[in-house]
């Protein structure tokens, strides 16, 4: 078996355009191979198939491939009627999920209606402020009994996935075993209030009550801003966080496949199946009424693949930012407001698309600048060292306004923007077309780009650099992809050469979407 250095890799069965030149020491147009043995030796198989991911470390293949969109605003919810039999003392929840929206309670499952409350959220209220809080409350005999927990940690990071998993026994004689809470695989055991239920507790999982994931059923409060994803619902079985997931070599939790029993009433939601993404994927067809989402809700962005979204906490505050923290509302008519991504690059090539949304900017930065107290109230391409594309069809550097051969653009008009970090060049296209004669594959000659030092002010082209959008007329949307999710409108599905992103136009070659996966491969 022999493993050429360029071109389509076929390894195990998988076929893949991404090379390992990297791993290999080799450029692109080498024409030496390795034999079996050596590659065994690099992948650190001994036998049996090989898979791409052996050559990045991964201690698990398993991959998540979909996520759902939920917006608050929208009253975005799933829900069904919880079947007769359900176990209303043994029951396990375990989800994942990702915030856009700070400062709000909000539920991200629930299973008991109001006064007999029993779910996960995030509460922000009475003292508390964005803390993971766990209800367990009574059902018939026990109505009004409600017993409720709240961490001391903060979760307030919109770029991560957290993992959460609840597994509740109450017919546990030892107190601490009826309740146990483990967030990112660590038990929670540092409790702001810290409440559990009475041995034998009957909780309100009960048939004539609605279970819900993104929000509180049936009056529709609470409702979650975010994505969800791999949510499993166990009836009558306990399990632990292991059983959904395990730490990689860095020490990085990460999910992994559940094997176990989801009892007569449980249910698993991939959200796999943009037909129907309340589909129930435990075999028990517990499937979900769907409320105010639609197919295009779906999503790609996913704990084992964290996509790049707008950076919700470097916002003016009147600003408002929703679908998935991918559109932008800018109510301020007199100003510009900036507004970037959740992750900055040091190094490799990047894409990203933006809708426009009247007069506006986008282009790139240096982070430290962008994200400094004032910056958000300038546009891309006054803050220092930023460029910025002007939808009048000028660039400016620090302020200063340039000449080039590029088009005005205005509402509706989706403008790419290629990032190349390790050549120090910039490029964009409107409706596809590369402007200034730009070649985003020109490389170290930059042929039409725009170099990173033009905007400098005393950064270098090394540091890093973060891609972002500067809106100016009031209430006219923008929306950026960055390969995950986008609440606008595209008629096609192009990828990266990884497969990874939906955007409107493919990626030039050698350029990715802005995600996890891409950067422990090219970041």
């Amino acid at each position: 078996m022999a493993l050429e250095t360029s071109g389509t890799l076929s390894i195990g069965g998988t076929t893949t355009n991404r090379s390992i030149n990297l791993e290999l020491g080799r450029s692109a147009t080498a024409t030496s191979s390795l034999g079996e043995t050596d590659l065994r030796d690099l992948a650190g198989v001994a036998s049996g198939a090989i898979g791409i991911d052996d050559f990045y470390g991964a201690s698990s293949v398993f991959n998540i491939e979909n996520s759902l969109k939920f917006e608050a605003d929208n009253t975005e919810i799933i829900y069904r009627t919880n079947d007769s039999g359900t176990n209303r003392k043994t029951f396990t929840v375990s989800l994942w999920f990702k915030r856009t929206e700070l400062g709000a309670t909000q539920e991200v499952w629930h299973g008991g209606r109001n006064g007999e409350l029993v779910g996960i959220g995030i509460i922000t209220y009475s003292g508390f402020a964005d803390q993971l809080w766990i209800d367990v409350g009574g059902g018939t005999g026990n109505t009004g009994t409600l017993y409720r927990s709240a961490s001391t940690q903060k979760i307030r990071d919109t770029s991560a996935w957290y993992h959460v998993c609840l597994a509740v026994d109450t017919t546990q004689g030892t107190e601490a075993n009826r309740m146990k809470v483990w967030l990112n695989g660590e038990e929670v055991t540092d409790w702001a209030q810290h409440q559990i239920p009475a041995q034998d507790f009957q909780c309100a999982l009960e048939s004539i009550t609605e279970m819900a994931w993104g929000g509180f059923r049936p009056s529709n409060v609470d409702l979650f801003s975010g994505y969800l994803a791999e949510c499993h619902y166990l009836d009558g079985v306990t399990a632990v966080q292991t059983d959904f997931g395990e730490y990689d070599d860095s020490g990085i939790w990460k999910p992994k496949a559940y094997a176990g029993s989801y009892g007569g009433n449980g249910c698993y939601l991939k959200f796999d199946n943009a037909a129907s993404l309340g589909a129930d994927s435990s075999g028990n067809g517990n499937n979900f009424t769907l409320n105010n989402i639609a197919a295009a809700d779906q999503a790609t962005d996913t704990p084992t693949n964290n996509f790049a979204t707008w950076n919700i906490l470097n916002r003016y505050f009147s600003t408002t930012i929703n679908e998935g923290a991918t559109k932008v509302t800018n109510s301020d008519v007199a100003n510009w407001r900036s507004y970037v991504s959740t992750i900055a690059v040091s190094s490799g090539k990047w894409y990203a698309e933006f809708e426009a949304g009247g007069t506006s900017f986008i282009g790139v930065g240096d982070v430290a600048e962008i994200t400094g107290t004032k910056s958000y109230t300038q546009y891309l391409g006054q803050i220092p060292a930023s460029i910025g594309y002007y939808s009048v069809g000028l660039l400016f550097y620090s302020g200063a306004s340039q000449s080039g051969s590029f088009a005005g653009f205005g509402d509706g008009d989706v403008i790419s923007c290629a990032l190349d970090k390790d050549n120090g060049f910039v490029y964009w296209a409107k409706n596809g077309v590369w402007q200034n004669s730009g070649v985003p594959t020109s490389g170290a000659t930059g042929t039409g780009g725009v170099a990173l030092t033009s905007g400098n002010s005393g950064y270098a082209a090394s540091d890093q650099y973060i891609i972002g959008y500067s809106p100016l007329v009031a209430n006219s949307p923008g929306f950026a992809n960055y390969g995950g999710f986008t609440a606008s409108t595209i008629s096609s599905a192009a990828t990266d050469a990884n497969g990874y992103g939906t955007f409107e136009y493919a990626p030039p070659s050698g350029y990715y979407a802005l995600c996890t996966k891409n950067l422990a491969e090219y970041g």
